[in-house]
């Protein structure tokens, strides 16, 4: 039977029993069977957006300034009657516009896979039941429960529940929240920041009001500073390429060489130098780094977040479930005014709601559950309103009946919040002997109260929550401090519970309040915030203060958070990190999504992320060592002895063959930083331009012997300086994949990906030679010739290379110990 479709805009002006029968639902919602059947009338409940089609993509690789210079250079090679060459340049056109659609294919696949990792969940009453799902599957008719922080899955009629605060700036721009009561629309997209509410799902997808206002917007993309120094670097190569190529071309026309055949040769030369692979490289190391992540429970919302995870040398962490293990339990009940323990347990589970799976509500009951008399007892008692926990008031509350017909309020939460709830001062110090008592012991305390006969709180006990640090948080700690990252703790439990916990992982014990660093002058917050170990008794407004103060003293802050009121400080951190169970607000703040709790699954996205950095420093500082080796040899070569070291078609063959195997350096086997990384531009240039002058110096040696001692024929020559540049190049790879002060044949070793293709790369370029295909013949003795100075000059460049990187990492370090003081 088809179901009548319902608009956003008549649902309004509807009634929620006529709702229902329209809908052909009620307060228990619709069947699981009922809600496939609409599913696959109504479709997912997401925005579709319309795709480029494949081909479409493909064709933009033949359209821009790399390919139109690609372009005319084929054109040049054809008037001329060049047809070898033409036929290269066409491969090198084709070769380039497969690969980075394969690379662009490839990276956007891992992207739609991170996105449907963090799509959004939804509370759905099915079967009577309530589950979660996940949003896409809501269908009209479902009964959805909506809570602080969780982003509103579909266009819903407010049928239950007291009010709810919606925050609908995504839709209207509006910046104030809007209050919402039963009989009102809550929409799809907007965020709940206070109240909890059910209600009746109206439309989903593309008929919500989101959904018809959207426009195709393109997401907005942020380049890091990564993306921008290699983009800086492109900048700077092209600036060397142009001043070179045009001494070459202004040279030749004095000379009186023919036009065409010289702007052939300048325009190939300028394809060689400038970094066409760049954007795959750039994209396919990230989107390879954002899987890697992905296996390691870490979801980047944003590319460039593996960047700012790299960089990171402060994490502040919170200690509930992060350092400790959120498996909470009822380790102590204390109880006021002679009252029982099974009183204060029935109370405290009256305030819990069982459904709503929050951690302390679960200990709650739990520890109730183990008594049966109580649970017997618990289904004389009807809760007819529920106000869930509130993280502003800091706690929850129910209006229940009791077997005697009498209604009256109970509460539980912070203490502080239930003594201002209470108002009596006389058991203040009573309550604050037991929170300091149960600190001590590491115990988070939960107050109780409940009201009298005349509507007074009174305060009826406390309970003692265990929360154990995890096994490993001490080991794992020990490991982030090792690679330069301090771990401070973040809680807003009592600052006795804090050191308690700090001491447990071996952490240190200067654990400060808010009142070291609120209100306080720049300068002495920044420098308490800077030494202290970790923070107590701190509300999520706190956390934003103390990231700003920690930026100020120039760190890159990580902070980590779940509750809706944490978002500003995720989204002010360098690095927000959304912890495993955390709110939508949340997830949309944080640059990172963690679906694992614990303090190691950050510090395997530390490890993964320096890695990925570590990959593209190689490509970074490999690129511009070639540039500057193959330029300013033929540049010079062409100058002084007015040679042609390469024709045009052994620098399009050149060009592809280095390529290809810097196209896996996003697989290679690397190792973690020692320290937080920042991007070295004067140690990458310094590096790079050793390594490339020595190539220089080594050819120039390479081309006098051929020239004056073997007394060669200038095509042989050219045959042997391709393939000199070809395997000297590609051992360059070798070379720059280590970044430190090592060999380049110590572990760790290069992928078997990277290896295999620059070896079948070097090996084309020796066949080619020896063969004479597209170039004059080589023979064996001078490709062994060629291979035996490459690996000579390799090995003697390799402890140049070690002698400079010690030389700037001493630089550094001294650097590092002078800003320090």
């Amino acid at each position: 039977m088809n179901q009548i479709k319902v608009t956003t805009d008549e649902a309004k002006k509807t009634s929620i029993d006529d709702l229902f029968k329209k809908l052909s639902s009620g307060k228990n919602g619709i069947s699981s069977q009922e809600a496939e059947k609409r599913l696959g009338q109504y479709g997912p409940n997401e925005i579709t957006r319309k795709k480029e089609s494949k081909l479409a993509k493909f064709l933009k690789y033949f359209w821009g300034p790399i390919p139109w210079m690609i372009e005319v250079a084929i054109i040049l090679s054809a008037l001329i009657r060049h047809w070898e060459d033409f036929a290269i340049i066409v491969a090198l056109l084709l070769i380039n516009a497969v690969v980075g659609f394969w690379q662009e294919n490839k990276a956007q696949n891992a992207i739609e896979l991170l996105k449907k990792k963090l799509a959004l969940k939804a509370r759905v009453l099915r079967d009577g039941k309530w589950q979660q799902i996940s949003a896409r599957e809501l269908v009209p008719g479902d009964i959805v429960r909506v809570r602080p922080g969780e982003v509103i899955p579909a266009d819903i009629k407010l049928i239950e529940g007291d009010y709810l605060l919606a925050d609908e700036s995504a839709l209207t721009g509006e910046s104030q929240p809007v209050e919402k009561h039963v009989n009102d629309i809550a929409y799809s997209g907007s965020l709940a920041k206070k109240g909890e509410m059910n209600g009746l799902v109206v439309t989903t997808g593309m008929n919500t009001y989101f959904g018809k206002t959207a426009q195709l917007v393109q997401e907005a993309k942020a380049v890091s500073h990564l993306q921008k120094a290699i983009l800086r670097i492109g900048d700077y190569l092209i600036r060397i390429d142009v001043v070179l190529v045009a001494i070459i071309f202004v040279l030749a026309l004095y000379r009186h060489e023919g036009v065409l055949e010289t702007l052939q040769f300048v325009l190939v030369l300028t394809i060689a130098a400038i970094p066409v692979a760049l954007p795959a490289v750039l994209s396919v190391t990230m989107a390879i780094g954002a899987i890697a992540l992905a296996k390691k429970e870490a979801i980047v919302s944003r590319l460039v977040a593996i960047e700012e995870m790299a960089g990171m040398d402060v994490l502040c962490a919170d200690k509930t479930g992060t350092i400790t293990k959120n498996q909470l339990s009822i380790a102590e009940v204390r109880t006021f005014e002679g009252l029982k323990e099974d009183d204060m347990l029935l109370i405290a589970t009256l305030a819990s709601r069982e459904e709503d799976q929050d951690p302390i509500d679960n200990a709650v009951i739990d520890k109730f559950k183990t008594k049966k008399e109580l649970v017997e007892k618990r289904s004389t008692y009807k809760v007819s309103e529920f106000k869930p926990f509130d993280p502003v008031i800091k706690r929850t509350e129910a209006t229940v009946t009791g077997p005697d017909g009498k209604k009256y309020k109970v509460s539980k939460g912070a203490p502080q919040s239930i003594m201002a709830l209470v108002g009596n001062r006389d058991v203040e110090s009573k309550v604050n002997e037991i929170v300091d008592d149960f600190a001590k012991k590491g115990h988070r305390p939960l107050g109780a109260a409940r009201t009298d006969e005349q509507g007074k709180w009174q305060y009826i006990g406390l309970l003692g929550i265990a929360d154990s640090p995890r096994e490993d948080s001490a080991q794992v700690i020990r490991t982030a401090q090792s690679m330069g990252v301090d771990i401070k703790m973040v809680t807003g439990d009592h600052i006795a519970i804090a050191k308690n916990i700090a001491a447990q992982v071996h952490m240190g014990t200067n654990i400060l309040t808010s009142s070291a660093f609120m209100d306080k002058p720049d300068k002495e917050a920044e420098n308490a915030v800077e030494k202290a170990d970790g923070f107590a008794e701190v509300f999520p407004e706190h956390k934003y203060r103390i990231v700003e103060l920690l930026q100020k003293k120039e760190h890159i802050v990580g902070m980590t958070g779940d509750g809706v009121n944490d978002a500003p400080a995720l989204k002010k951190a360098d690095a927000g990190i959304a912890v495993a169970g955390a709110t939508d607000a949340a997830k949309s703040a944080a640059a990172i999504v963690l679906t694992k709790p614990g303090l190691s699954v950050i510090i395997d996205a530390i490890k993964t992320s320096h890695k990925i950095f570590r990959r593209m420093n190689s490509y970074a500082t490999y690129r511009i060592a070639e540039t500057i080796r193959v330029l300013i040899f033929l540049t010079l070569a062409i100058i002084v002895f007015n040679f042609y070291p390469l024709t045009a078609v052994m620098i399009v063959i050149l060009s592809l063959l280095n390529d290809l195997p810097i196209m896996t350096i996003a697989y290679d086997n690397t190792k973690p930083l020692k320290r937080p990384s920042g991007w070295e531009m004067r140690k990458v240039l310094t590096i790079a331009t050793v390594l490339g002058i020595i190539g220089v110096v080594s050819s120039f040696s390479l081309f006098f012997v051929a020239d004056r001692v073997l007394h060669l024929e200038r095509h042989t020559i050219q045959t042997l300086m391709f393939l000199k540049l070809a395997a000297a190049g590609h051992m360059t790879i070798y070379l720059t994949r280590v970044g430190e002060a090592r060999h380049a044949w110590t572990p760790p070793y290069p992928a078997k990906i990277l290896f295999g293709t620059t070896e079948t790369t070097q090996l084309a370029a020796t066949l080619l030679a020896v063969y004479g295909i597209f170039m004059s013949p080589l023979g064996w003795w001078l490709a062994g010739l060629v291979w035996g100075w490459a690996l000579v000059a390799f090995i003697i460049t390799d402890f140049i290379k070690i002698f400079f990187h010690k030389r700037l990492e001493s630089q550094i370090e001294m650097e590092e110990a002078k800003f320090k003081l």
